[in-house]
Order: structure tokens, then sequence, then C-alpha cells
């Protein structure tokens, strides 16, 4: 791919992140002589600070600010010091005459973002630290600041795109998703529900789509995600790289320009260009199933439809847990009316309300911590799940509410 000076300055930029500090080599050199006690402790605390200070790369390149996920090994999740990175560099860059647009991508190839660092919220969680608090606090901050960016903002949303990574890209402007997206919202299989604005974006999708992707975390690829309105553009992967150059190489653009230059690469790009939306065949059922007004009743009515897809849904549906259901359902159907901020108010009340109670735990440990896929929800039943229980996840929390 032909390199611009652009190019060629964020390629500098980002070796120039990894280069261990001088003050660090010393500090090794010393500690291996055997001199300078406690040295240890400070070299591993420098080099904690380093990791997390590279766990986002922001760079101005160009005409842009570009924003770089830099955790691949952990399919760039998101951490609480990468948010407090990101907030306040895309607040500088929206007020700053030379920032012309803002992109946002993963390190890695393999994914966007897969999430929210759950474990270790899960962790916290259960130590009952503030950072739980703080996480869901500041994410949803961050998430309500990408849509109301006044700068056009690209997420190229190439690889895994889930939970946390969603928030981080479906509110902005423009995204770009290639024959690698993966997309989904399986939070319920983790005794939690499809934050980060899921209840705005999700009751937005055509017809039910967003009831039925909430409800059973069902994945959506390539150019699915596109024909779904998650993407608002298609390129072809190996054209990822040229599109961020030409983007940061525009000379002082309009939101016009981007729109047009994206238009462009989308309209070139051929792959599964003629290939029918995955679930088009299902979606006047899906529409009708998913209207109902309680889990229970969308149950009944795969259960009565009786088709191989109808039953297959059912099935997954009764492995995600009761409460993260009932909760999800109620969640978009109160969001459909709302504004993103007061649906950011909602989820945050209700990732509160997750994190002292039993399920979000369970599932982290059946899923990602024990990975024996079999987690023991409480309770185990829809029936047991009240409607008091119910209103006691979305009760106001007073002065503790999120406030914007």
């Amino acid at each position: 791919m032909p390199k611009t000076q652009g190019g060629a300055r964020g390629g500098a930029t980002s070796r120039r992140a990894f280069r261990t500090p001088r003050s660090v080599i010393r500090a090794r050199e010393c500690f291996s002589n055997g001199s300078a006690p406690g040295v240890e402790a400070h070299v591993q605390r420098m080099s904690k600070h380093m990791d997390a200070a590279g766990e986002v790369l922001l760079e101005r390149r160009g005409c842009a600010g570009v924003i770089t996920l830099n955790r691949p090994k952990f399919l760039n999740a998101l951490t609480l010091n990468m948010i407090r990175q990101i907030y306040p560099q895309l607040k500088k860059w929206e007020q700053d005459p030379e920032t012309f647009l803002i992109i946002i991508k993963g390190a890695g190839g393999k994914a966007f973002c897969a999430g929210g660092d759950i474990k270790a919220v899960s962790e916290a969680g259960k130590a009952n630290k503030k950072i739980v608090q703080d996480f869901f606090r500041e994410e949803y901050m961050l998430n309500n600041a990408v849509d109301s960016c006044q700068k056009p903002y690209v997420a190229l949303i190439h690889g895994i795109t889930m939970g946390g990574g969603v928030g981080v890209s479906v509110h902005g402007e423009f995204r770009v998703a290639t024959e690698k997206s993966l997309f989904a919202m399986p939070e319920t299989a983790i005794g939690l529900f499809p934050d980060v604005g899921g209840g705005y974006f999700l009751p937005r999708l055509q017809g039910k789509l967003g009831y039925f992707l909430a409800l059973t975390g069902f994945r959506l690829k390539g150019r699915d995600v596109y024909t779904a309105g998650i993407a608002t553009h298609f390129v072809d992967s190996e054209k990822l790289g040229t599109l961020e150059e030409d983007l940061v190489a525009l000379k002082s653009p309009s939101k016009e320009n981007i729109a047009d230059l994206l238009k462009t690469y989308h309209t070139k790009s051929k792959i599964d260009q003629n290939k029918s939306f995955i679930l088009e065949e299902h979606m006047d059922k899906i529409n009708s199933w998913f209207s109902a007004y309680t889990v229970e009743q969308i149950l009944e009515n795969l259960q009565q439809d009786g088709s191989s897809f109808a039953l297959e849904q059912l099935k997954v549906i009764n492995k995600m847990s009761p409460t993260s259901l009932k909760i999800t359902l109620r969640q978009l159907m109160e969001g459909s009316s709302k504004t993103l901020p007061e649906v950011l108010t909602m989820e945050y009340r209700l990732s509160q309300a997750c994190m002292r109670g039993h399920d979000f735990h369970e599932g982290v440990r059946a899923v990602l911590i024990d990975k024996d896929q079999s987690p023991k929800w409480k309770p185990a039943d829809l029936k047991e799940v009240t409607d008091e229980d119910l209103n006691n996840y979305f009760k106001s929390l007073g002065s503790n509410d999120l406030k914007f």
C-alpha cells in the first residue's frame, strides 16, 4: 500500500509509543548490577504505567485525530484507563480548529473492540470497589460524547465489534464495516443487558430486529452489519488502509467531503454485493414474534411457530439469564421513546443493580473464567423474576444517578 507522508509520520509515532524510556533501561541495569535497593518496584511501576499508556494510541495525522485501541491480545477490550485517555482527547479535538475529523480503529486486525474489560469489572464488583461506579459512568459519558461530537466521527469497525466496542462506534456519524466485521450484543448470556446505549439504537433498527439481536445475542457478519443498519458503509478490508490514508490526506474537509469519500469506497466494494441479508427470510416472523410485551409471550410465539429457526432461537434464549432477559426487553421498550442521555441514565441504574446482583458475576465465571458455559442463574426461571424485582433494577439512584 503506498504511504502518504501522513502515514509515515503515523507509523513513526506508533513505534515511538513502544520504545522503552532510557530511565527504565538505566533502572534495569542498576537492578541487574545488584545496586539501588527498591529499584525493582520502581521499574515495575514505570513498566505498568507504560503498558497503560500504550493501551490506546492518540495521534494527529493530517487533518484527523486518530484513536487506536491497542490491546490486540485482549481483542482491544476497553479498560477504564483507555476510557480516561480517549474522553478528554475527543473533547480537545472537538475544539481544535485544525482537526476536521476523528477516526477510531482497533489494532491487530482481529478485533475493533470485543467489549469492556468485564472480567476486571466483575472482580471489582465482588470486592465492592468504586471502580464499578466509575467504569460504567465514564464509559457511558464517552458513548454520549461520541454521539454529540461536533466533528465527523469515523469508526472503522473491522473484526469483532461487541458490547463496549459498539458503544464507541455505533453512536458516531460514520461506521465502516468490512467482510471481516462481526457484530453482536451478547450480554444476556453473561447476566448483563445490551448497554452502552443499546436501549437507544437497538429498538431503532428495522422492525423488531434490535429486540431479536438483544435477546438472542445473534451475530451479524460482514455486509450484514451494514444491511442491518449498524454500519453506514461497507468497504473491502484490503482497502481499509488506503481509505484511512485518503481520509487523513483531505484538505480542510467538510462533512460532505468525508461522506463522498466513504461513498466512493463503498460503491466500489464488490464483496457479497448481491448476497441477501442473513435474516431476510425470517424478518416478517421476527417482527411478529418479538412484538410481544413479555419475554414469556415471545417464547410462547417461538414455541407455537415450531419451525427449525424458531426452535433454534427458543433454545438460545432459554440458556440466557432470566433476569437479564426481562431487564433487556423493558430496557428496549422504554428506550424506544427516550433520548440517548435518558437511555444511558437508565442503563447506569441497571448496571449498578446488576453489579449488586448474582447473575452477572455468575455469567462472567461460567463464560470467561471457568469457561464451563454452565451458569447457574438465580432465579433460574422467568416466572420467578417478579415485576417488583424488575422495578428495583430501574429505580433512581438519587444523587448517584448518571448526569450529563
